[in-house]
């Protein structure tokens, strides 16, 4: 009896053909109707965009390599938000650029920890992690104490970000975007952050974390 599939199965460039149209078809299916949600595509109602200082914090998180071993993404369980908060939603991350919400917890989850600790335990916390979490395997980040900040790209990175999210903002009475940042804010970045330590953006920016659901 004739296979109907042995003339896919022996040649691999026919077979390597179909499987990419298989998984294009699929994916536009699954993808594209996301672009068209206003959930995926429009901010939740209380989202505010990153200060100056929080999204110098955030580039510090993303050096340090946090972000590997912190997820930000609560999922819908209720495992997970009894222990975390209110799940994540796509709303509260439409001007995240790069999206950090991780694979991997060695470490828990991020997504609401702003407001949980004070800055000092943070402080303390990121000196030394098992002066206040004696089985934790996370390193110090002593180093952030005595860096400072000279904000000379701060301005450029919120001229980015308005760039990055000028579809993906907030909508004024006439429907028109509304950048996240004004030209008083882009004016203002480099004096907001410059003699400020690495350590408290970092912190600044953990404490924006989850501001939106709490």
């Amino acid at each position: 009896m004739t296979n109907k599939h042995e003339k896919v199965e022996k040649n691999v460039g026919l077979f390597f053909i179909i499987t990419i149209l298989a998984i294009s078809v699929g994916g536009l299916v699954e993808i594209t109707p996301l672009f068209f949600q206003k959930e995926t595509t429009q901010p939740v109602e209380n989202l505010r965009p990153y200060t100056a200082l929080e999204m110098e914090g955030r580039d510090i998180y993303i050096r340090e390599g946090c972000n590997v071993c912190h997820s930000q993404m609560i999922r819908p369980f209720r495992a997970e938000t009894e222990r975390y908060g209110h799940y994540s939603v796509a709303g509260e991350h439409v001007w995240e650029h790069p999206f950090l919400w991780g694979s991997k917890r060695t470490g828990p989850d991020l997504a609401r920890v702003g407001g949980r600790y004070s800055d000092d335990w943070h402080r303390a916390h990121l000196i030394d992690p098992r002066s206040v979490v004696p089985e934790s395997n996370m390193p110090g980040f002593p180093w952030l104490e005595e860096n400072k900040l000279d904000g000379n790209l701060t301005a450029k990175k919120l001229e980015t970000f308005n760039f990055l999210t000028r579809n993906r903002s907030h909508k004024d009475e006439n429907g028109n975007p509304i950048p996240l940042y004004s030209a008083e804010d882009i004016k203002n970045a480099k004096s907001e952050v410059k003699g400020k330590t690495e350590m408290q953006a970092l912190i600044a920016y953990l404490q924006s974390l989850g501001h939106a659901l709490k």
